[in-house]
């Protein structure tokens, strides 16, 4: 009995354990759920709940004319919220309703899958309950435009529980264009150019927004908790998106004809300093050329095109006058135990002015060594001027900082005053040198070069830049009228003779430079091919330079061979274009004549508008597929226009869509300038179809 008596005592007393733990444990979960139950809930939500950043929408870089150089488009991600209350109410019967009209409509749309397959996919999140079911990703504006317009979509959010998560991409919708000065605004890339150099304005201010995550680790907006982020400012540029293309395509054409290494264009509006075209083009893989390098903006030896600085300082200083004579000692000269050298044989007395139009080293060094052997710093004072010691103040992050030496430095010998006379032993970017050929064309006042005319906010203008100056006169009225006769007599009985047209002046100055390879020297004979200068010379409107980089042992490397003729057809067609005969800029506007017109179209389209308004006409086109139309004896005439498939056609008369019909046809690349009929084109019908791309002009 004792015994059984004990284990009853102990049976009751672990059951009494339980019960009153049991009872501990009730009180405190109701402790927790009833007093802490808030403080409990907010830390649950802490770990499903976090503020997530929303990109503000990076501003636009516009062209002078307006053109968008980059953007960012919008593309659209589509989520469904199966449990939205205004789907589901009165047992889903509007979503029942409506999701096969909705599955046809969203298979016509995207055209990869049938309706079948979105009648599944829909029904199956419905039986879900998915709060926040993915349909499509990276729809663009107009595949959204068009399902805003779709069964059940179209009733709102609140009833189709449709959600839409707006995204962006930077696009530049010129492609290659001034590629590299534009610039690339890309994730985990680095970026360059303006979209660099401005960032902090195009970026904007983030917002942010809370997000619940579910399951799957999919984050749902929280309604009410969203800050709206501020967009970010647009850029507008000085650049030309015409003479842009112009400046490409001529540099183009070069290097792949010489197979260059890379090369650059400026264009710049002599008055204003605003820089109208950059072309960098460098060499890929095989015989590809892209924008990989501003080399523009990068410090290098210039050659020749230096010797305008030397002349100017000579002139300035009157340690000679272009009348004076000098011995190039047939090309090659001693000096300080180094041997200076002539491209070739320039024969030995000449004046100082032939000495700079037939682009003498000999001559150059010669006449720097007589005026500033005894006080070398003078001339490297001139050089300060002219702002050579300095980067140009473009604006643009990655500009290489110039090189020039002085008595002082370290690496100042006995040959650097000769040596740099025509255009070694210094470092200066192509821009440097174009901004002292500026300053000629524009009366000796040295214009500070500019990119970005303005900065705008919901199109409204918060900053403007203005031409500035950096020199009022680099140098005196007396000197500078030789500068400009040694400049036009380059191009009259110089090396820059062949580039001389009977149409107008240009003034200008070739250079050829042997540039070293790495710890190979100068034995790869590697030679930069410049030409800088003006037009038209009498009354300057454009300034340009360009600065090409040959293959080694190239079969042309002179200046006046690779650089000038790209010179040359920028400045035709810019004469063409952009300058008049009384100096003044801007397109030519041709007075209407409404007896002389022309037009060109498909046959078919040409005849049935005859038709439909009634119109006589003269009809020789036969079955040919386009046609042209003409006044001829006061009688309307459609005529055969022939359309060749391998050269450029004449795309006169034609609209733009027949225009971008027939070249693109082609894998032509077409940029349209203006609305209406094209009246010109930048590739003359009958060329070899051009591998970037061809400007048309409408009006």
């Amino acid at each position: 009995m004792e015994v059984k008596r004990d284990i009853l005592w102990r049976v009751y007393l672990s059951f009494l354990g339980i019960v009153v733990i049991s009872l501990v444990i009730l009180g405190r979960a109701v402790y927790i759920q009833q007093a802490q139950g808030a403080y409990w809930r907010s830390k649950s939500d802490s770990l499903h709940q976090k503020y997530i950043e929303l990109a503000a929408e990076r501003g636009t870089i516009y062209s002078e004319d307006g053109s968008m150089l980059s953007t960012s488009v919008p593309y659209f991600d589509i989520y469904i919220d199966f449990g939205a209350e205004g789907l589901r109410e009165k047992g889903g019967a509007r979503f029942k309703k409506l999701v096969d009209s909705l599955s046809v409509s969203l298979a016509g749309l995207f055209l990869d899958r049938p309706s079948s397959y979105y009648s599944k996919l829909l029904r199956e999140g419905w039986r879900k309950k998915d709060r926040y079911f993915s349909l499509k990703k990276n729809l663009s504006f107009d595949q959204y435009q068009r399902m805003r317009d779709f069964p059940l979509v179209n009733l709102g959010r609140n009833k189709s529980g449709f959600i839409v998560e707006v995204k962006s991409k930077r696009l530049n919708p010129f492609g290659l264009l001034a590629n590299r000065t534009i610039g690339l605004a890309r994730k985990n890339a680095q970026n360059v150019g303006l979209e660099r150099t401005y960032d902090s304005l195009l970026k904007g201010e983030s917002g942010s927004k809370l997000v619940r995550y579910i399951a799957g680790g999919v984050a749902m907006p929280v309604e009410g908790y969203q800050i709206d982020p501020e967009n970010g400012k647009d850029i507008i540029t000085t650049l030309d998106v015409n003479i842009q293309d112009i400046a490409e395509n001529a540099l183009m054409k070069m290097m792949i004809e010489n197979e260059c290494e890379h090369g650059t264009c400026i264009v710049m509006e002599v008055a204003t300093g605003k820089i109208k075209a950059v072309a960098n083009l460098g060499k890929g893989t095989g015989k590809n050329y892209w924008e990989d390098l501003n080399y523009a903006i990068r410090a290098s030896e210039p050659g020749s095109t230096f010797k305008l600085a030397t002349m100017l300082s000579l002139l300035e200083d009157k340690h000679c006058k272009l009348t004076d004579l000098v011995n190039l000692e047939g090309g090659t000269w001693k000096v300080n135990g180094r041997t200076v050298y002539d491209s070739e044989d320039h024969g030995y007395v000449v004046t100082v002015k032939e000495a700079f139009e037939h682009s003498s080293n000999v001559g150059m060094a010669k006449l720097a060594m007589n005026g500033y052997a005894k006080n070398p710093s003078q001339f490297v004072a001139h050089l300060k001027k002219l702002h050579f010691n300095e980067p140009s103040g473009v604006g643009l992050v990655g500009e290489t900082y110039p090189v020039i030496k002085s008595p002082a430095s370290k690496t100042w010998s006995a040959t650097s005053l000769p040596w740099m006379a025509f255009g070694y032993e210094v470092l200066v970017s192509p821009l440097q040198t174009l901004m002292l050929y500026n300053a000629v064309a524009n009366g000796g006042r040295m214009m500070k070069p500019y990119l970005v005319s303005a900065i705008q906010n919901n199109s409204l203008t918060v900053k403007e830049n203005k031409p500035e100056v950096v020199e009022e006169s680099v140098c005196s009225a007396e000197t500078l009228e030789q500068l400009k006769a040694c400049l036009e007599g380059v191009m009259l009985e110089g090396t820059g003779k062949a580039l001389q047209n009977p149409y107008y002046k240009i003034a200008g100055k070739t250079g050829t430079a042997l540039v070293a390879n790495g710890r190979h020297g100068y034995a790869d004979h590697i030679y930069q091919s410049s030409f800088a200068g003006y037009f038209p010379a009498d009354h300057p409107q454009y300034s340009c330079i360009v600065v090409i980089k040959n293959k080694p042992y190239a079969s042309k490397f002179y200046g006046a061979a690779v650089a000038g003729p790209v010179f040359k057809e920028i400045a035709d067609k810019l004469y063409a274009s952009y300058v008049n005969t009384t100096g003044a800029t801007g397109k030519i506007n041709m007075n209407k004549d409404s007896s002389n017109y022309y037009y060109a179209a498909s046959t078919h389209d040409v005849r049935e508008i005859m038709q439909a308004m009634q119109l006589q006409y003269k009809d020789s086109a036969g079955q040919n597929e386009w046609s042209s139309i003409y006044a001829s004896d006061q009688q309307t005439v459609v005529s055969t226009k022939t359309v060749g498939r391998q050269a450029v056609p004449n795309l006169k008369g034609m609209g733009l869509k027949d225009a971008l019909y027939l070249l693109e046809k082609m894998n032509v690349r077409v940029v349209p300038v203006g609305k209406g009929r094209v009246v010109r084109q930048s590739v003359d019908p009958g060329s070899p179809l051009p591998k970037a791309s061809m400007t048309v002009w409408l009006e």
